[in-house]
């Protein structure tokens, strides 16, 4: 891509979340070059009178002609006091567009932070499922908190590029007005420098391209380090995931220290690159052309501010560069979950009224790996209890994700209340389940906002806390909660680490009834229990028959016996089907062989 095409693209890319206020930093960044050029070039009239000693007989510039016509014309005149005041007017109204160029700018970047993650983040939020078990924790982190913060200092490094061409546009500018000759040679030194850095910007790009991978590598393993922090902990086996941290650690590292000799060998050079030019323009100015001193004292300063310009440009760009990874891993990711979202559906079931039923259905997660789901039939009528059994592997799990659209039948049709899944508008679907998966998930925070879920005020509403408290009781989880420092405004740390594994579990069930679903799926939901809570929930499970629908996948007999309905899943097939009774009197049946086998 070439240098102009990847400037265009930037400038879509950061105009795509903050719009046409981009332009307006860029108008306040070339009302700041005007007035210091001005401010600059004002000098030379007084420079040129000093020169002349008072003689009347010296000629003047034809850039003096014109600004003692433009004084004149303000009111100023000739007056040295009138003109040194207004350079000090020009000079305070560019500290005031400076200062107002540096608080757009600090807007816009907020801005884009707003823009940016809260996009990102409302597409996480529905894409599709498939797209979320593709990839790691640690690279939705490396996303939202690493990677687009580096996009947004590549608008601030970009903002600066641009700002810099204005900028030595403008100085040079004026500078041609004085010496043009001088000019002509600065633009060839000017594009002699960006030229041979060339070289630099693709490696100072690659090295950033590396990094933002690398990053999220180490974000990975980070997440993993932490999530299975007591495990590793316990059976020191941390040691082999710190040397997949270290190596990564390692490897930002010389990304990082090559990035910083490149931009420390741009400044290095910025001065002496600038002086020697100079130099060597005085020398001709001079001893060749013999030209006045005056224009040239002012056309040094304007050509030593845009010799620094040129110079910056170059530096700029390639801290832009620096962050090129960044922006292209974001824009990236964002354009593929866009491209990777769930389908909206348009028809809402408000209430489950009649049944649940899959037609036919198969389904892949790896079409070479063949189906997980092959050609299932089976039918969920509403306030029933069903249950679903099988060895591990069965497809238990994945029927349970396609039965909550998560998933999307590679073949056949998924139909609540007559409304094929495709067509059902997922929110008015999902908002009737309770779901008390494998994974208990708990939030850090008081065990009150885990059972309402922020969904109302529990200090304040009584009616919140008595449903609350209900649903807590419902769960045999009251005792628990009541024992603990704070009872319900007890903070249960990161992941509920605060709490056994049975008082996680009864915590995630009381969270789902005080929903008060219409749909409760229970998957291995009491697994982590001793004996005597399990039989306490069988029992408060059994109480919600024909008030509920309820779905079961488990292994162990009790929670199971007592439903309307047992499908047994064999290698993604339901091999058999009815109720406990009428399934264990089959003396070759497979769920009968679970049963004595003890499989359940």
């Amino acid at each position: 891509m070439s240098l102009i095409s990847t400037i265009k693209f930037y400038f879509s890319v950061y105009r795509r979340f903050i719009g046409r206020r981009v332009y307006i930093v860029f108008v306040l960044t070339a009302a700041v070059a005007i007035a210091e050029g001005l401010g600059i070039t004002l000098l030379l009239p007084l420079i040129e009178a000093a020169d002349a000693g008072g003689s009347t007989d010296r000629e003047v510039s034809g850039v003096t002609a014109a600004l003692t016509s433009f004084l004149d014309y303000v009111g100023i005149g000739s007056s040295m006091v009138g003109i040194l005041l207004f350079i000090g007017v020009v000079f305070i109204g560019k500290g005031v567009l400076k200062f107002g160029e540096g608080a757009y700018m600090s807007y816009l970047k907020a801005r884009l932070m707003v823009e940016i993650k809260g996009k990102m983040f409302d597409a996480y939020s529905t894409m599709d499922y498939g797209y979320y078990i593709e990839r790691n924790t640690g690279h939705f982190i490396n996303i939202i908190n690493g990677q687009i913060g580096s996009f947004i200092g590549s608008f601030k490094t970009f903002k600066s590029f641009l700002s810099t061409i204005i900028m030595t546009v403008a100085y040079l500018s004026v500078a041609v007005l004085l010496a043009w000759r001088f000019a002509l040679m600065a633009l060839v030194v000017g594009v002699i420098i960006l030229f041979l850095f060339r070289w630099l910007n693709e490696f100072v790009k690659d090295l950033s391209r590396k990094a933002a991978a690398e990053a999220s590598e180490l974000n990975k393993f980070l997440v993993q380090s932490l999530q299975g922090f007591k495990y590793l902990a316990s059976t020191s086996e941390m040691s082999f995931l710190k040397n997949g941290i270290y190596g990564s650690i390692k490897k930002l590292s010389e990304y990082q220290y090559k990035k910083g000799l490149a931009s420390s060998f741009t400044t290095a050079i910025k001065e002496p690159v600038s002086v020697l030019f100079l130099l060597f323009v005085i020398i001709i100015q001079v001893a060749v052309f013999d030209a006045p001193v005056a224009p040239i004292f002012v056309a040094l300063i304007l050509f030593h501010r845009g010799m620094q310009q040129v110079i910056g440009v170059q530096k700029e760009w390639q801290a832009t560069l620096d962050n090129a990874g960044s922006l292209e891993m974001v824009i990236d990711e964002f354009n593929s979950v866009r491209s990777q979202q769930e389908p909206v559906g348009k028809i809402e079931v408000p209430k489950l009224s009649d049944s649940i039923s899959f037609e036919d259905v198969s389904y892949a997660y790896n079409i070479d790996d063949g189906d997980v789901l092959k050609n299932i039939d089976l039918k969920i009528p509403v306030n029933q209890t069903v249950a679903f059994v099988g060895e591990s592997g069965a497809g238990k799990s994945t029927l349970i994700d396609m039965l909550t659209l998560m998933l999307r039948p590679r073949l056949g049709e998924i139909y609540i209340d007559g409304v094929a899944g495709s067509d059902v508008e997922r929110k008015s679907w999902r908002s009737q389940i309770g779901y008390v998966s494998q994974e208990t998930v708990v939030f850090d925070d008081t065990v009150a906002n885990n059972i309402n879920l922020w969904k109302g005020d529990y200090e304040n509403d009584p009616e919140v806390r008595e449903r609350v408290c209900e649903a807590a009781e419902k769960a045999y989880a009251l005792d628990f909660i009541n024992e603990l420092p704070d009872g319900f405004d007890t903070v249960v740390g990161d992941r509920g680490v605060r709490l056994s594994g049975g008082q996680r579990q009864r915590l995630f069930i009381a969270r789902e009834l005080f929903k008060m679903p219409n749909l409760l799926i229970l998957d291995e939901a009491t697994s982590a229990l001793d004996s005597d809570s399990e039989s306490f929930i069988q029992q408060s499970i059994d109480n919600l028959k024909g008030s509920m629908t309820v779905v079961i996948i488990a292994h162990r007999l009790s929670t199971i016996k007592n439903s309307d309905k047992i499908y047994v899943l064999d290698e993604g097939r339901v091999v058999e089907y009815g109720s406990y009774d009428e399934l264990t009197v089959e003396r070759n049946g497979r769920f009968r062989e679970m049963v004595e086998m003890q499989s359940l």
